[in-house]
């Protein structure tokens, strides 16, 4: 019998609110029901002055009605347009047209004939024309960005839709202001652009590999439930064939207080926050939620297959169907996970198949849904391997446990892991608060949340196995993803819509009331970090220390002045370091020992600089230090072995040939670079092949030689000082000099590469002038205002007016180094036949910047509450000054921004857009179908050249 350390007490605070906590929760979570059944999680945590918000639904597209699939997703992009206050110019004459359109789509759905179908549509365009007139588009954005808010999003999955604020904490008010008038109604205005922006939504998951494969994994292994057979962006006939009325029914329904919790976390008053909550959400009504048979899935007896095909690298992914989560079985099944693939350190997988590099990469994970949940490994075989193949090793695997073949100590070690990775977790505002809204949607009390480790520690090994004999039988799916020609996917043409009103200059009374409404201002803090980061030397290295306030966890950073630039085969050399061992401890043993301690390493190579780090629990820190000394000074090469590397470094380029992102990506950097960068000069297939381990063996065991400096974060820095010393020698070896890649003008090239997809994706890429900070206010505001963002104007027209794009943004990059250049970005990703408007309207907009004074004003005071209500904390405390240094700036750099943004005019920002923005000349990367380019158009936009996937990543 576990003894439950954790256990519910109910209190009541000085207003007469009864409220639950968890005995020995060191978070101190409050967790209150309102009287209509609205449950209110509050925790407090003082990082800054700050609050991170969700409201989480307890739906999703699990309850989306069967002819209407995708409902609970664009039911959630309707969220954001606002209300009968909120949004409008005029409600009354507004109203009666958006009643005409739900009408209109009524006819539109159950017309058969698809020229009727046209003419309905036709009409729905004029009558969306007439109703756009009322409509303000973006209005919510505009009040939430008006607080400072950050973060401002949503998600749906399957049983779930979450709305996500992160505000400053004295606008909490505001903020339940205008958040309980959305939650109050749904109004369905600016329709049909908005689900022509969800229908890009789909179109860009049918471009995503990993999307393909769920999908057909999930169908088979849920033939019957939800889970399964209703996609969270639905079927596409019923994207194009909505519902307005099913759309406000679903709201009324599952809208309602009884069905959604308030989860804040940051720096509030436990009363007063509750108080607040009450006084505007208490006041919906309590509603019974639509009664629900469950639907139960029949055992699955034998082995699924199904094959889907993309143009990636082949893969297979496996499947069983477990409990719910929460359950015995979905438990032992996330341990079993962990005994195959515990974070790439020390599992059957990481050592036996990616260790040994038998295969290109395999993981196993678990996931645990409200109604079931599954165990799933995904492999990745090298070019001479089946999938069938891949498909035997796993499983081979799994055999190994059924008979008990691992090590006693994995069980306890994935134990404290799992300790290690929810302290890390719960330490931040957005970690817990994540954690709490999570537990809601699956319906679990926080104390069996708590609970939950001590639950994981009764395992035995003799559990395991047993779960794994009984469990793993022929009784899961297979979906094997072959390299080859996507026959499934839709292609649609522009429905042709008419651009619409969004009356970006007029606002709303209801706005007009929250900006009103004043709060106290938050004063910025700007961080002295002289005081803040405590210096001292040891032999001719220079230590800094952070303080960590929080938890018993530590990190030590070893911070090397140099990186690829001044070595290209640095990279390579810390990777294969990865595959070797020593003379008394194989690679395999040294990531046992380390998951043993619980301390993860991490090496990370940039052009400039070369970063080896180690965290975990403080007291195993040293330990942690002498293991990653005893494997670099005395690692073994082994040729065999570093052949079979410069396999998988071979295979996995290119595999990075079949990944869009990763074309996407190359062929960027080729439209920014040219064909001479860091990113196209890697160590070519014969150097690679003629090479001998040695030569990147020494690098590793000459590197502690070399200048560094050491970043301790931690409690005890006297502890720290009194054994880093026996680990550090004198530098007796200069760092090598860096090459200096060129940075070339930009202007009049289009490049292509041609890949067969849905969409057509663009990015403009410009060379600004050298970095300059003190235009990094007007940029922080032009970004705002302009590009990026919800609210902004290119969002606003090329998405919310013209619904050309589901994604498109406008970026000024300022440079991380003094005397580099800046970079202006555009991008644009959409149907091809849509790709020219969206290239026309993004040039208009990038020709004469537009004044709005409102979004103006509104994008400063955004700018300027965000500053003053973020603070910077642990690890960021050192590291911040690692980058300002770069910049020859010693000091907290945000003081001057802040002052910069208060004394703004739009004329600063016209004549910043005029002297840095407007004068660019850019280059064009456009991936896509090439059947489907338009060709005359694009010679309008410069000279052409379709670029080979040799010439953009450079091999």
């Amino acid at each position: 019998m576990i003894d439950r350390r954790y256990k519910e007490t109910i209190h009541t605070d000085n207003n007469q609110y009864e409220y639950t906590t968890v005995t020995h929760d060191e978070n101190k979570v409050r967790i209150y029901t309102l009287k209509n059944g609205l449950k209110v999680f509050l925790a407090q945590n003082f990082d800054a002055p700050r609050i991170q918000t969700f409201i989480p639904v307890r739906t999703g597209s699990n309850n989306d009605p069967a002819d209407n699939t995708g409902l609970a997703h664009y039911l959630e992009h309707m969220m954001f347009k606002g209300t009968s206050k909120l949004g409008t110019q005029n409600w009354e004459k507004e109203k009666e047209l958006l009643d005409q359109i739900s009408i209109l789509f009524e006819e539109h759905k159950a017309e058969q004939d698809s020229e009727k179908k046209k003419e309905i549509y036709k009409k729905i365009d004029e009558v969306s024309q007439e109703a756009s007139q009322y409509a303000i588009a973006n209005e919510y954005d505009k009040a939430i960005s008006s607080l400072g808010a950050s973060g401002t999003n949503a998600h749906t999955w399957f049983d779930e839709t979450v709305y996500k604020n992160n505000i400053p904490n004295n606008e909490l008010e505001k903020w339940l202001k205008v958040e309980k008038d959305r939650f109050s109604e749904i109004v369905l205005r600016l329709f049909h652009t908005e689900l022509e922006s969800v229908y890009e939504e789909f179109n860009r998951a049918q471009d995503n590999d990993t999307r393909l494969v769920n999908y057909e994994l999930m169908a088979a292994l849920f033939p019957t439930h939800p889970n399964g057979q209703q996609t969270t962006l639905g079927n596409p006939e019923h994207l194009k064939n909505p519902s307005m009325k099913a759309i406000h029914k679903y709201f009324d329904e599952y809208y309602v207080p009884n069905n959604y919790a308030m989860v804040l976390v940051g720096d509030l008053d436990f009363e007063e926050t509750i108080q607040l909550i009450d006084q505007s959400f208490g006041t919906l009504p309590y509603k019974e939620l639509p009664k629900k048979t469950p639907i139960i899935e029949e055992p699955i007896t034998k082995i699924v297959k199904k094959t889907v095909k993309s143009p990636t690298t082949p893969r297979v992914q496996l499947a069983w169907r477990t409990d719910s989560y929460g359950t015995r079985e979905a438990m032992l099944a996330d341990v079993f996970a962990n005994i195959l693939s515990n974070r790439g350190e020390a599992g059957l997988l990481d050592l036996h198949i990616n260790q040994t590099q038998k295969m290109l990469w395999a993981q196993a994970f678990s996931v645990g849904l409200k109604q079931y949940g599954y165990f799933s490994i995904v492999a990745v075989p090298k070019e001479t391997q089946t999938l069938e193949e891949a498909t035997e090793m796993v499983l081979e695997e799994i055999e190994l446990v059924k008979k008990g073949d691992f090590p006693d100590w994995m069980l306890p070690a994935i134990i404290n892991d799992f300790k290690l990775q929810r302290m890390k977790g719960l330490e931040t505002s957005e970690g817990l608060a994540t954690t709490l809204y999570d537990t809601y949607i699956k319906g679990r009390s926080w104390e069996q949340e708590l609970n939950e480790m001590d639950e994981y520690a009764s395992f035995t090994k003799e559990d395991i196995v047993n779960f794994a004999n009984d469990f793993f039988k022929e009784n899961y799916v297979v979906v094997n993803k072959e390299k080859g020609v996507n026959e499934r996917l839709i292609r649609v043409e522009n429905p042709g819509i008419t651009p619409i009103k969004i009356n970006r200059d007029t606002q709303s009374e209801f706005l007009k009331e929250i900006l009103s409404e004043k709060t106290e201002d938050i004063q910025p803090e700007f961080i002295n970090y002289q005081k803040e980061i405590t210096t001292d030397e040891i032999k001719d290295k220079k230590l800094s220390f952070v303080r960590n306030k929080y938890n018993d966890l530590a990190q030590v950073h070893f911070i090397f002045p140099f990186g690829s630039d001044n070595d290209r085969e640095l990279g390579i050399s810390t990777q294969l370091l990865q595959y070797l061992g020593t003379h008394d401890l194989s690679p395999e043993d040294l990531k046992k020992e380390f998951f043993k301690i619980g301390v993860s390493n991490n090496f990370k190579t940039t052009s400039n600089q070369l970063l080896i780090s180690l965290s975990g629990l403080e007291e195993n820190i040293e330990k942690g230090i002498s293991l990653l000394q005893n494997w670099m000074y005395n690692v073994q090469p082994n040729q065999e072995i570093y052949q079979q590397f410069v396999g998988t470094v071979l295979e996995n380029r290119q595999a990075m040939k079949k990944d869009k992102n990763r074309i996407m990506t190359a062929l960027i950097n080729y439209t920014k670079l040219g064909s001479t960068s860091r990113f196209t000069d890697v160590i070519s297939k014969e150097e690679l092949e003629s090479s001998k381990a040695e030569v990147f063996t020494d690098r590793m065991k000459q590197l502690f030689k070399y200048p560094y400096q050491v970043f301790f974060y931690g409690k005890d820095f006297e502890r720290f000082k009194g054994y880093i010393g026996q680990y550090i020698e004198t530098a007796s070896l200069q760092m090598p000099e860096a090459k200096q890649y060129p940075e070339p003008a930009t202007g009049g090239n289009v490049y292509f590469t041609d890949y067969d997809m849905v969409q057509m994706e663009m990015s403009k890429i410009g060379k600004g002038n050298p970095v300059n900070p003190s235009h990094f206010g007007k940029i922080n505001v032009f970004n705002e205002y302009f590009g990026r963002g919800l609210s902004s104007i290119v969002f606003q027209e090329i998405r919310e007016s013209k619904s050309l794009a589901y994604s498109a943004y406008v970026s000024y990059a300022a440079n991380a180094e003094l005397k580099h250049p800046d970079y202006i970005t555009t991008y644009i990703g959409t149907q091809p036949d849509k790709l020219m408007i969206a290239v026309d309207t993004m040039n208009e907009l990038m020709n004469e910047l537009p004044e709005v004074p409102i979004q103006f004003e509104n994008a400063k005071n955004a700018a300027l509450k965000q500053i003053a209500s973020t603070r910077v904390i642990r690890n960021n405390i050192f590291f911040n000054t690692l980058n300002l240094k770069k910049l020859g700036i010693y000091h907290d750099f945000r003081k001057d921004i802040y002052e910069e943004i208060q004394s703004l005019r739009f004329e600063d920002i016209k004549q910043f857009y005029e002297t840095e923005i407007k004068p660019v000349h850019f280059n064009t990367a456009i991936i896509g179908k090439k059947e489907n380019l338009n060709m005359e158009a694009v010679g309008k936009m410069g000279t052409f050249t379709e670029l080979k996937l040799e010439d953009i990543f450079g091999h």
